[in-house]
């Protein structure tokens, strides 16, 4: 067996096939978590905090004049970029407990009721005979 035949077997399993869409959407639906947690979630936390961006939030660690953007901040050294951290967090629960909402439903679909107990198959007719033997036997 050849390297490309067996190549060819390992990447059209079931299971590489079914990874790989997988990875594309969990991409695609990562960016739509990314801009719930951006767009939606966090302008409404910002306001309760004071009305600024809360991604802008950071610490200054190489002597950065205070009030500039994050991203001017960081382009003059490092800084400790926490409110970007909490986004960042943000964004991993949100996608997780979704994701366990989906899973939970699709184990719920997954369980089947249980299967019905099969009706009892007529007995052959010498079982019966018999039977009836035995009981004509017993009286």
């Amino acid at each position: 067996m050849g390297f490309m035949h067996e190549f060819k077997e390992f990447a059209v399993k079931g299971n590489v096939v079914d990874l790989a869409v997988g990875v594309i959407i969990g991409g695609a639906f990562g960016k739509i978590v990314d801009s719930v947690v951006n767009d939606l979630i966090m302008p409404l936390v910002g306001k309760a905090v004071g009305g600024l961006d809360f991604s802008s939030y950071y610490v200054a660690l190489a002597g950065q004049p205070a009030g500039l953007p994050l991203a001017e901040a960081k382009k003059l050294g490092a800084v400790f970029a926490w409110g970007n951290f909490i986004t960042v967090a943000l964004n991993f629960l949100i996608l997780a407990f979704i994701i366990f909402l989906m899973v939970k439903q699709i184990n719920r679909l997954k369980r089947e009721a249980p299967a019905p107990a099969p009706a009892q198959a007529e007995p052959p007719e010498d079982v019966k005979l018999l039977r009836e033997i035995r009981d004509a036997l017993r009286k």
